[in-house]
C-alpha cells in the first residue's frame, strides 16, 4: 500500500476510479504471471485428482470457519436475524456436518450468505476509495483492503501455533478456492479484449452490489 501511494504520482490515469492505473496494471501482470506459472497449474492438479467429495467437504471446511466471522459482519450491519442464522449454520455444520465437511445447514434451509469486513464498511457509509491491485490478493479498493486486514487479523487459521499444519492449510484454501473459479477462465478470457479492464470493471460492479445486498442505489452516469 505505501508503495502504491509512492508511485501513484506517476502512474496516473484519467480514471476517477483508477487513479493508479498504470501501477495497477503492473501488478496486475506480476499476479497473472504468478498463476499462470504456479497456482493454476496446480490447482489443476488438484481438481483432477481429487476426488469431487473430498474438493467439496474442502470448501466445506474452509466455509464453515467464514460462516462465523459472516455472522459477525451481518451482526455490524445491523442484520441480526441473517447473523442468527450464519451462527446457527456454524453450530449445525460443526456437529452434525463433522467439523464444516458436510453443509447440513444448507439443506435445512439455512441460507448462506457472503458478508465481510469491506463491506461492513460499506454499510457504514465508508466510499470505496481508489481501486487497487494487490500482489496475490488481486483487486480490491482502498476501503476493501482495510477490510482485508481485519479479515485476516481474525482468520482462525492465523492462530495455529504449528507452523507447518497452518502453511498447510492456508496454501489449502488458496488451492481449493482457485480450483473453484477455473470454470470461470474461459468465460473472462472469451469475454474480455482488456482483460485488466474487464476484471476491474467486474470487481467494482460486484462488490457496489454485494454492499448493497443486491439492491445498490442508482448512480449518475
Amino acid at each position: 500500500l505505501a508503495l502504491s501511494g509512492a508511485l501513484g504520482g506517476c502512474a496516473t490515469s484519467g480514471n476517477p476510479k483508477d487513479p493508479v492505473e498504470g501501477f495497477n496494471r503492473a501488478v496486475f501482470a506480476f499476479n497473472e504471471g504468478l498463476d499462470t506459472v504456479l497456482i493454476k497449474p496446480v490447482a489443476q492438479g488438484y481438481d483432477t485428482a481429487m476426488p469431487m467429495p473430498v474438493k467439496t467437504g474442502v470448501t466445506n471446511f474452509f466455509g464453515n470457519i467464514a460462516d462465523l466471522f459472516i455472522g459477525v459482519n451481518n451482526l455490524l450491519q445491523g442484520k441480526p436475524d441473517q447473523a442468527l442464522s450464519d451462527l446457527g449454520r456454524v453450530a449445525i455444520n460443526s456437529t452434525i456436518g463433522i467439523l464444516g465437511l458436510f453443509d447440513v445447514a444448507t439443506e435445512a434451509g439455512l441460507e448462506k450468505h457472503e458478508e465481510d469486513f469491506g463491506q461492513t464498511f460499506g454499510r457504514w457509509g465508508v466510499g470505496d476509495g481508489a481501486y487497487v491491485v494487490i500482489p496475490v490478493f488481486g483487486p480490491r479498493t482502498v476501503r476493501d483492503t482495510a477490510g482485508l486486514i481485519l479479515d485476516v487479523a481474525v482468520d482462525p487459521l492465523g492462530d495455529i501455533d504449528h507452523v507447518p499444519t497452518r502453511n498447510s492449510l492456508t496454501a489449502l484454501r488458496l488451492i481449493d478456492a482457485r480450483a473453484d473459479l477455473l470454470p470461470a477462465d474461459k468465460v473472462v478470457e472469451e469475454a474480455a479484449l482488456d482483460k485488466y479492464a474487464y476484471v476491474r470493471d467486474g470487481y467494482l460492479q460486484r462488490r457496489r452490489n454485494l454492499v448493497h445486498d443486491g439492491n445498490p442505489p442508482r448512480q449518475d452516469d
